[in-house]
């Protein structure tokens, strides 16, 4: 039994194990939120009431809490994506150009996970004035 060869096996495409692939929800949703943060004029992501909670989590040091997917659903069926964001956009900044912006990029970062992207339906939750609230006499 000593003079037994060890044969190496090469792994070709026809060797490799069969399976499949998922990608979760959360993860589109992340990288989205990452994409729609970049576009400039987008100052916050989120509706009302999940800016409020984000406000309070700030207050007592849980600053990061929720903030990767706040503001986005995503539904992954057979390797296409709907992403479903509520953005705030600057005061200033025109809705179109804004949204157009967000969609493009949110279209490109998660096709470059190999993804492919159906929908980017995006709702302008507010606008955002800018600078602390005048104080009233």
């Amino acid at each position: 039994m000593a003079d037994e060869a060890t044969q190496e096996l090469s792994v070709t495409p026809d060797a490799v194990a069969a399976g499949t692939t998922t990608v979760s929800d959360e993860v589109v949703e992340k990288i989205a939120v990452a994409a729609a943060r970049s576009v400039p004029g987008v100052t916050e992501l989120g509706g009302d009431v999940a800016r409020f909670f984000n406000a309070v989590l700030d207050r007592v040091g849980l600053d990061q809490v929720g903030d990767a997917r706040r503001g986005c659903s995503a539904n992954v069926t057979n390797g296409a994506a709907v992403v479903n964001l509520v953005i705030v956009i600057e005061a200033g900044r025109t809705v179109p150009e804004v949204t157009e912006a967000v969609r493009v990029a949110v279209t490109q970062a998660v096709e470059a996970y190999g993804l492919r992207v159906d929908e980017v339906n995006i709702r302008v939750d507010d606008v955002a004035l800018g600078g602390p609230a005048a104080p009233t006499a």
